[in-house]
């Protein structure tokens, strides 16, 4: 509840916003690997927020982003981030403990090959935690929901021609549809990780069924976690 009431602020108080995600995420992660003395790489990780939180988690923390705006976002770069591409890792083969990355493998024209990447810079025995939102839930379209239910071209044309300029998530171009069984496909047929837990992120423990339910699971699952371990 905590999170979705700051969700409804997303827009308005940015700030606050991102800072109780980043420090939940911090939690989320800290259940499933040690932080204190990790090494975490944090694919698409913005202007900083998650920096903080890893790092006051203990963790050695390197962050990286492709948009030049994500990174200056509040002002200043944080020396921690480095401009580069989530499907082109410039990262050493098994040389992190953790990577994560959040609500960013919807914005990759290659999520599989993202997915990919942070699998090979993961130590054997490393954790692997992405979390992203599922084209077919109700922020699937981001700003241009829920008319995304009617398809992402229409719906970007359609924020177009009421606010006279592009959404900030164009479809296409930085919208991508990812769903859950195809994300659920895929860790379980990747030979190099097991898949240890999948689960809708923002979800109370009792509602993990719902990933569990075809059809069901992509609209009501809002946001979904795959928690990997590299064999």
């Amino acid at each position: 509840m905590r999170l979705f009431r700051a969700f409804r602020g997303e827009q308005s108080d940015r700030d606050r916003f991102y800072r109780i995600l980043a420090d939940d995420s911090a939690r989320q992660v800290a259940s499933y690997a040690p932080l204190a003395g990790a090494t975490v790489l944090d694919v698409g990780g913005g202007p900083g927020y998650f920096s903080e939180a890893f790092s006051a988690a203990g963790a050695t923390y390197l962050g990286l982003d492709r948009d030049r705006r994500e990174l200056s976002a509040r002002g200043t770069r944080d020396e921690r981030m480095i401009l580069a591409s989530g499907t082109d890792l410039p990262v050493s083969t098994g040389s992190v403990d953790i990577c994560f990355s959040s609500n960013v493998l919807e914005h990759v024209d290659r999520p599989w090959r993202m997915l990919a990447e942070m699998v090979r810079v993961t130590k054997r025995g490393g954790t692997v935690f992405v979390s992203f939102t599922p084209w077919w839930s109700p922020w699937g379209g981001h700003e241009t929901s829920p008319w995304h239910f009617l398809g992402g071209h229409y719906a970007r044309n359609r924020y177009l021609r009421r606010h006279g300029a592009e959404p900030k998530n164009r479809f296409g171009e930085s919208l991508f549809p990812v769903g859950v069984g195809p994300a659920l496909r895929w860790a379980r047929n990747c030979e190099e990780v097991t898949l240890v837990h999948a689960l809708p992120r923002y979800h109370p423990w009792w509602a993990t069924w719902i990933v569990r339910i075809p059809l069901v699971r992509e609209i009501a699952s809002w946001n979904l976690a795959l928690v990997l371990r590299k064999r």
